[in-house]
């Protein structure tokens, strides 16, 4: 099968969509709106829908750019999605993956949001991890990241190119020393803090990382660098370094300038909040909680992250903080009662018991923050029953990727 398919638009997730001649809609990776492509023949059909790899451009989009990277092309690499579209051109497609989410799911009535453009367009992940595949037989690794279209392959990485300099530094002088990683290393991340510090997080199974002194002693610029083992599902220990200061394991977005940006939107829309109780819901290491405090609120910040809450405690704000290690749907109970609550979740969303809690004893403002479209448009569905989005505003913090931030205001109804 040849087909020539017209891409009319991108999906979440990043592929391009068109339709084939008996209508199904089809989904090819790579492609542009305004394009016309032919298809390989193998296309995978389903009963509603099919995916298809690219063959050829037969006619170029407008929008299409050539990609920068030659990881994005030579090697298929799947951390990026959208460098072969112009900038503008992303920044329309991640609005109309929100809108359509929050359409379709959350059954709204409502536009594209806004979109927030990203500060910097490369070079601003302050964090990157590593696949890891091992050849038994010779004892070979090659660490990189995973081809779109063959997840379960890795190719060795030499430059990525939306990663800190910083970063790609620490990992030009790791390629030359991986006999000093532990010899069943599973996964490789290195990490940016707010402090300037390098982290090298090494998960590995078996035994502990006993080179980790020699790693750090023969990196230049060593001792800005702190090596952390990390067993198979097992918790982090620094091996190499201070064991003191900003934990690695710890949530930050990769992005740390545009999350403060997305974050300092989102509390603003709280409005005034002096002397009103407010939940900090999966609050991380308490930068909502920090801007709330300076607002005069009463925050009570919960996350499951033990050392992400310790780290919490410890950090200056300017009012007192109550924050508590736990997961949200467990201590919810035992809080006081809140005027406004800030939700910041996982990719999977809210918990359940979240959701109801919310929903069955409503407050003035709930503000959710949110990095997957479909659970929050699922979310707010849920919620719709005691609530009214009166806001919507996305944030590009993955430039040349499909991801997006958005930030919902609710009200209660």
């Amino acid at each position: 099968m040849n087909d020539v398919v017209a891409i009319t638009s991108i999906a979440a997730g990043g592929d391009g969509v068109g339709r084939l001649a008996d209508g199904r809609a089809v989904f090819v990776a790579r492609t542009a709106p305004g394009e016309r492509v032919r298809l390989r023949e193998g296309m995978k059909l389903h009963k509603r829908f099919a995916r298809g790899e690219l063959a050829e451009v037969v006619v170029p989009g407008a929008t299409r750019v050539t990609p920068p990277c030659p990881h994005y092309v030579q090697d298929h690499c799947g951390g990026c999605e959208l460098q072969h579209l112009s900038y503008e051109s992303q920044l329309a497609a991640k609005r109309t993956i929100v809108g359509d989410a929050l359409r379709r799911v959350g059954k709204l009535d409502i536009g594209d949001p806004d979109i927030v453009e990203g500060v910097e367009e490369w070079r601003y992940r302050a964090k990157i991890s590593l696949a890891v595949k091992s050849i038994a037989r010779s004892g070979r690794r090659t660490i990189g990241l995973h081809p779109y279209d063959r997840p379960a392959s890795v190719f060795p990485l030499l430059n990525c190119h939306i990663t800190d300099f910083r970063l790609m530094a620490l990992w030009r002088e790791l390629r030359s020393r991986l006999e000093l990683l532990p010899p069943r290393l599973t996964r490789l991340t290195l990490r940016l803090d707010r402090e300037g510090r390098r982290h090298v997080v090494a998960e590995s199974a078996g035994d502990p990382w006993t080179n980790a002194a020699a790693l750090r002693a023969a990196l230049p610029g060593g001792e800005n660098v702190i090596c952390w083992w990390q067993p198979v599902d097992g918790a982090a220990r620094v091996m190499a370094g201070p064991a003191t200061g900003f934990p690695a394991t710890a949530f930050e977005q990769v992005n740390p300038e545009m999350g403060a940006i997305a974050r300092h939107w989102a509390v603003e829309q709280l409005g005034d909040v002096r002397g009103a109780v407010v939940w900090d819901l999966y609050g991380g290491i308490g930068d909502t909680a920090v801007l709330l405090a300076d607002r005069g609120a009463h925050v009570v910040s919960v996350d499951a992250d033990e050392k992400a809450i310790d780290w919490a405690r410890r950090r200056p704000v300017p009012a007192p903080v109550r924050f508590i290690a736990g997961k949200a749907e467990d201590v919810l109970p035992t809080l006081p009662e809140p005027s406004a609550v800030v939700v910041n979740p996982p990719r999977s969303g809210l918990h359940r018991n979240v959701t109801l809690r919310l929903a069955g004893q409503p407050v003035g403002r709930l503000i959710y923050i949110s990095c997957d479209p479909a659970t929050l448009a699922r979310d707010v569905y849920r919620l719709g029953v005691n609530y009214h989005v009166t806001d919507v505003r996305a944030f590009d913090l993955f430039p040349q990727t499909a991801h997006v931030e958005t930030v919902a205001v609710l009200e209660a109804a």
